[in-house]
């Protein structure tokens, strides 16, 4: 079965994603749209999946973990490891191929090591990014677009606390 699998993340104008394992800013607008994107479904017997690495599982505050209404999937080279209420692979591809008829579509939430692994994979049907207009003190990084995701759509935008967003879909 075949899923549509999209990266979804948020990014300062110099790609910056995040610092100390943690995000440098607090938009509530944007975290509504995750929110909303990774939930929704076409088909209401279905859910979606999101998949991370092992950092940003634990980056997410605990009283938020496992993200709701979706599947949880963190990826770990530790075969041991134990994420709670979700499950645990140890390549992004065995994640991948674990999604059967129930799931819609794929998330990859992050981090910049999974973004990076993942961006020029040929089942990728886009990106859904935040194109935050500021520059953050950031340790983390989103790669450069591939210039085959070259349709790019307008979903929207948002301020919050004086920063100024605009939601972008880009596709092959």
């Amino acid at each position: 079965m075949k899923h549509k699998i999209y990266h979804i993340v948020a990014t300062d104008e110099k790609n910056g994603i995040g610092k100390n394992g943690k995000l440098p800013w607090h938009l509530p607008g944007d975290l509504k749209f995750f929110q909303r994107t990774t939930t929704e479904t076409q088909n209401l017997d279905k859910m979606n999946m999101v998949i991370m690495g092992r950092t940003t599982w634990e980056s997410i505050p605990e009283k938020h973990r496992p993200l709701r209404g979706r599947v949880n999937v963190v990826l770990s080279r530790n075969p041991d490891y134990k994420a709670q209420g979700a499950v645990v692979f140890g390549s992004l591809e065995d994640a991948i191929t674990s999604a059967d008829e129930n799931i819609e579509t794929i998330y990859i939430i992050g981090g910049a090591s999974i973004y990076k692994n993942s961006i020029d994979n040929a089942n990728l049907t886009g990106l859904y990014i935040t194109k935050i207009h500021k520059t953050f003190d950031c340790d983390a990084f989103y790669p450069n677009i591939p210039s085959y995701f070259s349709t790019i759509t307008q979903l929207g935008n948002g301020e919050d606390e004086n920063i100024s967003y605009e939601f972008l879909l880009f596709e092959r």
